[in-house]
């Protein structure tokens, strides 16, 4: 049963808003991964508010996740270098993601760079240049081992001498919990900042929406390290712990529903919360 389908079961059993009911109602928002904060604070907005009906209770709790889920739009500024630094852990669809933006700037007209960054993985370039020749999109690499920071300063270099407008930056999967890679990250960080405007600079976590609490630790642990400008979110499709967006506090710009380059869609945060609530 989903989050929706239990407020209004809830309602419909209890229209005494008793504290049993009270109880019942923060077991099902933190069921629905909100987390317990967000629960104690809707919970406590219903206690104002007093709902009469099942259609008010809805009203309210959509009242109160509207104001925990916001969108964000990336888009280049035309003309000037633009990089997108694209991070996450290891199995969340992060290469999949950078050849999915690839295809959605190249379609609007942007010229666009991949940069190989992550050295680690033996297949991970390959990956990426895989998604370079179905995108169309040039790529920047080097031997696996090599120095992150050296390919992303190739980027640049080769991204300036183009022309290029937006560098869409792959990054090593790196465990969250990892002091040394997250010191790595933001050595990263610093060459791009050196070269590119800050403005034209985005720090891009791609989080898997069925992880719930994990990605709520993930994101708070990355954006202590580079400060998050945006999330995409892998797996859309399935949203059993998708409520766990609403604990994160970062703005959303894009959703991946499926494999497909075209599965891949701006988010949209009313569209979100009615599918956590079901109205």
């Amino acid at each position: 049963m989903g989050f929706g389908a239990k407020l209004a079961k809830l309602f419909g059993f209890r229209k005494t808003l008793d504290e049993s009911f009270f109880e019942d109602l923060e077991d099902t928002l933190i069921e629905g991964d909100l987390g317990s904060r967000n629960a104690m604070e809707i919970s406590d907005l219903v206690r104002d508010k007093k709902p009469k009906t099942e259609e008010e209770l809805s009203d309210i709790v959509r009242e109160a996740l509207s104001d925990k889920i916001s969108s964000t739009e990336l888009m280049p500024v035309r003309g000037e270098l633009n990089v997108y630094l694209v991070l996450g852990v290891n199995g969340v669809g992060k290469t999949t993601s950078i050849g999915k933006m690839a295809k959605y700037y190249t379609s609007k007209g942007y010229k666009v760079l991949m940069a190989a960054a992550d050295t680690f993985r033996a297949a991970a370039i390959e990956q990426l240049e895989l998604h370079a020749e179905r995108t169309g999109t040039r790529i920047v690499h080097q031997a696996t081992g090599s120095d992150p920071g050296a390919v992303v300063y190739d980027a640049i270099t080769s991204a300036l001498a183009r022309g290029d407008e937006l560098i869409l930056c792959d990054t090593a999967g790196r465990m969250h919990n990892k002091e040394n890679l997250m010191k790595e990250l933001q050595k990263i960080n610093r060459i791009i900042g050196a070269r590119v405007k800050p403005e034209n600079v985005k720090k891009i976590l791609v989080l898997d929406a069925t992880t719930g609490q994990n990605a709520v630790s993930q994101a708070r642990l990355f954006n202590e390290a580079v400060k998050l400008d945006a999330i995409i979110l892998t797996k859309y499709d399935s949203q059993s712990k998708a409520g766990a967006l609403t604990q994160i506090g970062i703005p959303v710009a894009f959703v991946g529903t499926g494999e497909h380059y075209e599965d891949f869609k701006k988010f949209d945060s009313d569209e979100y919360i009615k599918s956590l609530t079901g109205k």
